[in-house]
């Protein structure tokens, strides 16, 4: 991906203009109980350039657009207390059963309940927007229908995932049809790359390049991680000693799972591999989940502590989302901490949201190690993150994963303007 393709769809480069939907060519559906509140959204949204607002005051109804096989809605903006069905209702029945669409929730409640409602939202796998308290006002509904451009603007159609059974994945991993792509990780402080994370792929011969849920659970399940981590390690430490060799001495981080980092001898293979190889052990940094700091298996710390004796990187990934208590965390030996994307999208137009990103960032400084910001989206993701002190970012608003090869022409690329 090059980087002035990166500044027509992120807005980073200045001056330039957003490569995005137009807002004339979404379609909206408002729901709102109360008739003047209805009619304000549509005329705001209208104001705004929209020339296909759809009004309903039920929750019911909205439904019924939605369900509706002749109607496209891109973004509802609705209420929470509807009439029939009211807001938590109609938004479980739209993860279940309401395509696509994007919301934007407008209620009088504290930001508290609309907080809930947010949290509500992403684990239901509702596309939430954001929300807004009453009265609101254009120029709070404008930076969500942005966003809803930002990241729909190069949206391929959703294709259903090809389904395949453990010798297909072994076929696959016989053939070397498994790869890392490369996201870039940017130090918020200098603007400078220093470092990626792997994302593992299947380029199939028949079903293109696959993602990881076409093949990680069919692996876990038969608890045969090991082969393709070891592909990864390969491949990812070879990247990084090409781009040492161009002059760009990048960390590489790799997801490892709880079943692999429970195999005996892990770490001892990991380490004479790596070196002898000629990398630096510092250059490689394994993440682990944070659901995994409950993991009790027999050689999992064990093969965690002699990675991090040895120099590697031990990152706590997902941060947040598991619930780990913090006597569970900090038997972790981590040098860094990966922030969920969760309480980074948004934070910046949510104060909730905010105050939990401030908190984990805070946290992060008390204890000494590095903060890494992921699915930053927006300029204003970037610009929180710098506020409060995090220490890198990952997003698509850098860049999305790439492969190696392509890797320095865009690093080069950003450094003209950074």
């Amino acid at each position: 991906m090059h980087i002035m393709r990166l500044f027509r769809v992120s807005g980073f480069g200045m001056g330039m203009t957003y490569d995005s939907i137009q807002i004339a060519d979404l379609r909206f559906l408002v729901a709102e109980a109360e008739p003047f509140h209805r009619h304000w959204l549509s005329t705001m949204l209208e104001n705004l350039g929209a020339q296909h607002v759809i009004e309903v005051a039920d929750g019911h109804a909205a439904l019924a657009v939605l369900k509706d096989p002749r109607q496209i809605v891109h973004i509802m903006v609705m209420e929470l207390n509807l009439s029939g069905m009211d807001g938590v209702e109609l938004i479980r029945h739209i993860a279940r059963e309401g395509g696509n669409c994007a919301v934007i929730v407008v209620s009088d409640l504290d930001q508290a309940v609309l907080f809930s409602i947010e949290t509500m939202s992403k684990a239901c796998g509702v596309d939430l927007l954001g929300t807004l308290q009453k009265p609101v006002a254009p120029e709070s509904l404008f930076p969500m229908i942005e966003r809803y451009s930002q990241l729909h603007a190069t949206t391929k159609p959703v294709v259903a995932v090809p389904v395949f059974d453990y010798l297909a994945v072994q076929s696959g991993l016989a053939a070397n049809e498994f790869l890392p792509l490369f996201q870039p990780k940017i130090d918020l402080a200098t603007r400078q790359v220093v470092g990626v994370e792997a994302f593992a792929r299947w380029r199939h011969p028949g079903a293109g390049l696959l993602s990881p849920r076409a093949f990680i659970p069919i692996l876990e399940a038969e608890n045969a991680m090991i082969q393709l981590t070891w592909v990864i390690i390969d491949k990812s430490v070879t990247a990084c000693l090409g781009w040492a060799s161009q002059g760009f001495a990048l960390t590489v981080s790799i997801n490892i799972s709880p079943s692999v980092l429970s195999e005996a001898g892990l770490a001892e293979g990991i380490i004479n591999y790596v070196r002898g190889r000629g990398l630096s052990p510092g250059s490689v940094i394994f993440e682990v989940t944070e659901a995994s700091t409950v993991t009790d298996g027999q050689h999992f710390l064990e093969n965690l502590n002699r990675l991090r004796i040895h120099g590697f990187g031990i990152s706590v990934d997902d941060y947040g989302t598991a619930g780990a208590s913090m006597q569970q965390l900090i038997r972790i030996p981590f040098s860094e901490m990966k922030i969920d994307r969760s309480f980074v999208s948004g934070a910046a137009h949510n104060h909730a949201l905010e105050l939990v990103l401030s908190s984990s960032l805070a946290l992060c400084r008390q204890l000494e190690r590095r903060s890494v910001a992921v699915g930053v989206e927006t300029r204003k993701d970037w610009d929180l993150l710098v506020k409060l002190g995090c220490s890198y970012a990952q997003g698509f608003y850098i860049a999305k994963p790439m492969e190696g090869s392509t890797l320095p022409a865009w690093i080069r690329e950003w450094a003209l303007f950074f």
